[in-house]
Parts: structure tokens; C-alpha cells; sequence
């Protein structure tokens, strides 16, 4: 996997430093001018302040320290400068102090339990999208996702590869809502197509498996709004030994191909419904039958990755930047499209963002 969960912006190490020292920095300079200026200016009054900033980045007992330190310069001021109000400014050092050690210690038990439901979701993460296997015999894949959420690691998007008697299988697709209703879903259906995948003939048979365990799970879990929900999919058969490949497309953005020559979309002959509405609409699934040499590269990927908007509004042009990528393996196609989709948007994604990017090998 490539990246997994939104970019973090990464600060240098002598930054950082100089942003925890900064209550130090602040009480030396308070004393400074505090010492240096006539008395009626009263910047010693403003010593509070600085154990008050160390609540937001220090443990409780440094805080505790920096304002006792604060206290003493106080105390020392008012020797040289006996009309400061040196009693009602203590007193002010001391109540911020205290409140101050109380919140540095509501923040850090806040930041153990963030810890903990991230340690939760990186496990989450395994079951639904666990770590793919640069290699399935002579297929080569890398995966790529992006959660828009700030602190998510997994969203409604979803993939999966698996090597059965009938090739290799991938799936990709698209849980529509967000949030923990849309993970279930996703993980309901990539179960279900762990399952179907190896028992099932046909891709058409998988898409009515996994079409039945997204409207078991949307039954036993109904949704909220009246709105009904339902995914969009791509399933992919790469036969052992073959240079044709069999799509299913559920609803879902089609494949790009990057060969020697050109890039293609593979586009289905007829739409197939989307996952859990079936009962609706029909069950008339159809699998198409495309070429795929060794060498060329094919590209699944969610809606989030064609409608990632700049701030004109402009969506990111995914087939004309595929057409401009020279060839390269999986990996790197996918770490260039993570670049460019940053750059597109300017950090700013509005939704869950998955790519597969496959290339078989010569036998």
C-alpha cells in the first residue's frame, strides 16, 4: 500500500523543538521586559500566560515546574520593583497554574484514547483492507488509499485481491455515504467476495454473491436517511496464463489501460447494477472480455480519484494524465498519481480516495 489514511504535513525537527520551548521562551522574555521597562507598563502581569501555553504541549509536571519558576521570578521582581502588585499577580500565577495542570492532564488522557481508537482503526483497516501482496504469480499489484476524513484510516472505499483456480480476482468499489455505516458495508462486501471469489465459476455469480451479502448487511443494519443504500464495484478475472481479461461493472468508474501505444477505457457493453439493488432494478449482470498484454498496465480506481476537484472546481483530467505517464511499474504510477492528486486539490480531498494498479508479466 502506498499511503494509507490523509497525508500529515511534516515539520522539521529544529521546528518542533522551538515550538516546545516556546512557554520558556515566553516567561524569559516576560521577565525581560518586565525587568526592562518602567513598572507602570506591568508586564509581569502577563507571566500567567506562559504556564498556561505550556498546558497544550507539555506532561503535567513540567507545566506545574514552568509555573512555579514563574512564581519566583515574580517574587524576585517585586524586590526590585516594590509596586508591582506582586500579590494579586501571584495569586493570578497560581489559578492559572492549577488550571493549567488540570487541562495538560485532560489532554494527555484525550491523546491516550485518540491512540487507542487509532490502534482500533489500523486494525479495522487489516480485516478490510489488509496489505496486498506485491505479487500474485505472474501479476504485479499496488494499492493506493487515501481516507478524507482528517483521522480516519479506512472510509467507505474498498479493494481486495485473491488468487483462486480461475486466476486472479480483484475487486474494487465504492460503499455510497461515509463514516462507520459505510465501512460495515465495505467490509460486508469484501467477505463476501473473499468467499465468493474461490467458490463461484463465473464473475457474473460472484456479483450476485456479493450483491446478496450487501443487502443482508443493509437489512440486519438499515440506514438512517431514506435514502437506500448500495456500492458501486468493479470486478476483475485475470485468467493464469491468458493475455484476456473478464470485467464485471457494478456502477462504477471504467478501467484505464496504459499500453505502448495509447490508453484505453474499457467501457461495459451494457451496465450491471450496482450492489444491493438488484431486487430493484434486476440482477442482469455481464461480464465483457478486454485484452491485457504483458507490459501494459491497468488502472482500477474510485470515483473519488476522477472527481478530486481543484479549487476552481476543475476535476483532475485521470485519463489525460494517464495518457502523459511514461511506462513504469505498478508502484511508481500509483506514487505519481498520490503526487499529482495532492497537488491537484491542494492537500484538499472531499472523499475516500482507492487505485489498484495491476501489470501482468511475461510467463
Amino acid at each position: 500500500m502506498i499511503e494509507s489514511g490523509r497525508p500529515r504535513l511534516r515539520r522539521s525537527h529544529g521546528y518542533g523543538r522551538l515550538v516546545r520551548l516556546s512557554p520558556v521562551i515566553l516567561t524569559v522574555v516576560i521577565a525581560c521586559l518586565a525587568y526592562a521597562t518602567p513598572p507602570e507598563m506591568a508586564f509581569s502581569r502577563l507571566l500567567p500566560a506562559a504556564p498556561a501555553l505550556a498546558a497544550a504541549m507539555w506532561p503535567v509536571l513540567p507545566t506545574v515546574l514552568l509555573g512555579t519558576v514563574c512564581l519566583l521570578l515574580m517574587i524576585g521582581l517585586s524586590l526590585v520593583f516594590p509596586d508591582l502588585g506582586t500579590w494579586w499577580t501571584c495569586g493570578g500565577i497560581v489559578a492559572v497554574t492549577v488550571a493549567a495542570a488540570y487541562g495538560s492532564h485532560v489532554r494527555l488522557q484525550r491523546e491516550r484514547t485518540l491512540f487507542q481508537v487509532r490502534l482500533v482503526a489500523d486494525a479495522a483497516q487489516q480485516v478490510v483492507l489488509r496489505p496486498l501482496p506485491r505479487r500474485f504469480r505472474n501479476v504485479e499489484i499496488e494499492s493506493l488509499y487515501l481516507a478524507a476524513a482528517a483521522e480516519a484510516r479506512i472510509g467507505g472505499d474498498f479493494y481486495e485481491v485473491v488468487d483462486t483456480p480461475y486466476g486472479v480476482r480483484l475487486l474494487i468499489g465504492d460503499v455510497r455515504g461515509k463514516g462507520l455505516p459505510a465501512v460495515g458495508a465495505a467490509a460486508a462486501i469484501v467477505n463476501a467476495f473473499r468467499e465468493a471469489a474461490h467458490g463461484e465459476a463465473a464473475m457474473t455469480d460472484v456479483a450476485r454473491r456479493l450483491d446478496a451479502g450487501c443487502a443482508r448487511h443493509n437489512a440486519a443494519h438499515p440506514p438512517e436517511t431514506p435514502m437506500e443504500r448500495f456500492a458501486t464495484a468493479l470486478l476483475v478475472e485475470i485468467p493464469h496464463r491468458s493475455d484476456r481479461i473478464a470485467i464485471v461493472n457494478c456502477g462504477h468508474p471504467p478501467p484505464l489501460v496504459h499500453g505502448p501505444k495509447n490508453v484505453r477505457v474499457l467501457e461495459p457493453s451494457a451496465p450491471s447494477p450496482p450492489l444491493s439493488l438488484a431486487e430493484l432494478i434486476g440482477d442482469r449482470y455481464r461480464a465483457d472480455v478486454f485484452d491485457f498484454a504483458p507490459g501494459e498496465l491497468l488502472l482500477l480506481y474510485t470515483d473519488g480519484v476522477s472527481e478530486t476537484r481543484a479549487r476552481d472546481g476543475e476535476f483532475f483530467p485521470l485519463t489525460e494524465w494517464m495518457r502523459r505517464q511514461p511506462p513504469v511499474p505498478p508502484r511508481d504510477l500509483l506514487t505519481a498519481l498520490h503526487h499529482d492528486l495532492l497537488r491537484h486539490s491542494r492537500g484538499g480531498l472531499d472523499d475516500d480516495i482507492a487505485a489498484l494498479a495491476v501489470r501482468l508479466r511475461p510467463p
